[in-house]
């Protein structure tokens, strides 16, 4: 299904999330197999057109929040959520950490953290603090979260673009914590 649904640059970006899943499941202690389903699936909805994902979020009386409204590119986390759920039977766990790959979220579970980092640091990213972030994901995964936040939450603000709430309360609850 993903193949048919995702374009090959999508699909291949798919396939490195889900080995990077897989690698932080097992340093981290986590089922492998949930992290590597969770990964391969994160972006499923990815290539929605904002049309598209307001008519799925109608048809399916998805919640969404005033940002998401705004940015409808933040859509494809809980529409990727919901059709793990309906579509393959994810387990909640499974789902939720889809829902929360790209904004984060205070109190984030294990699965949750290893997804969010999975998406940052897969095979494919090549940004230049990747490397470091990478090495970092594996010793401490919190402070690699936390550097991946500041980075984000510092790249919206240049670029004059709304931040989602849940990414600044997961920045707070880190360091809260």
């Amino acid at each position: 299904d993903a193949k048919k649904m995702l374009s090959e640059k999508r699909y291949i970006h798919c396939k490195n999330v889900m080995k990077r899943a897989v690698e932080l499941a097992k340093i981290y202690g986590i089922d492998d197999n949930k992290a590597m389903l969770a990964g391969f699936a994160h972006d499923i909805a990815k290539e929605m057109t904002a049309k598209e994902a307001f008519e799925y979020v109608k048809k399916y009386n998805l919640k969404i929040d005033e940002i998401e409204e705004k940015c409808p590119r933040l859509l494809h986390a809980k529409i990727g959520a919901h059709i793990a759920k309906v579509e393959y039977n994810f387990i909640d766990e499974m789902c939720t950490s889809i829902a929360v790959h790209t904004t984060a979220k205070a109190n984030m579970s294990i699965m949750d953290k290893i997804l969010f980092m999975a998406d940052s640091t897969g095979e494919d990213r090549k940004w230049p603090d990747v490397p470091y972030v990478r090495e970092l994901a594996e010793k401490d995964i919190d402070a690699a979260i936390l550097y991946m936040l500041d980075l984000n939450i510092k790249d919206m603000i240049d670029a004059k673009e709304l931040i989602h709430p849940d990414s600044i309360l997961a920045r707070n609850f880190l360091i809260e914590s």
